[in-house]
């Protein structure tokens, strides 16, 4: 007989009472050769804060979007985002950059054609950061007046 499905539990270690819970809960997991659980050990994994993706549309994508002319035309804010995750997102996995190891950039449809299926909400606030600090970087060699600074993360 097959165990129940096994709820997902994040413990984060900063004392010996977490240390103890952790111990505890290895030590009553159900366990199943079919279905074996993963136990993964890391650091934590910072995710990105709502404000970055409010600040990255009202700050750079807004300032480009009113700024920039390509091949004589403007573009929108949703447009140079598509554009710049296909540019700037990492091409694989990377932990200093992206929350889960399962993270990827492209996938394949059923004809065969790449498409791009990475999102900034798979990144972590370093990846974001520089992601962001990309952005700038693009905006900056097409003269763009940036109406707030470089959102900056922890180094």
């Amino acid at each position: 007989m097959t165990r129940p499905k096994f709820e997902q539990r994040k413990l984060l270690l900063r004392g010996q009472e977490q240390v103890d819970r952790a111990i505890a809960l290895l030590r009553n997991v159900p366990l199943d050769a079919e279905r074996p659980l993963e136990v993964l050990v890391r650091e934590e994994v910072k995710v990105r804060k709502l404000d970055q993706n409010a600040r990255m549309w009202a700050g750079p994508l807004k300032d480009i979007s009113e700024q920039v002319w390509s091949d004589r035309r403007q573009y929108s804010a949703e447009v140079w985002h598509e554009y710049f995750k296909q540019q700037f997102l990492p091409d694989e996995f990377d932990p200093d950059l992206c929350k889960d190891e399962q993270y990827r950039k492209w996938d394949f449809d059923p004809g065969g054609q790449a498409v791009l299926v990475g999102s900034t909400t798979d990144l972590t606030v370093k990846g974001f950061a520089q992601y962001m600090e990309q952005i700038h970087a693009f905006g900056g060699q097409m003269g763009v007046e940036f109406h707030e600074p470089p959102i900056r993360g922890p180094q």
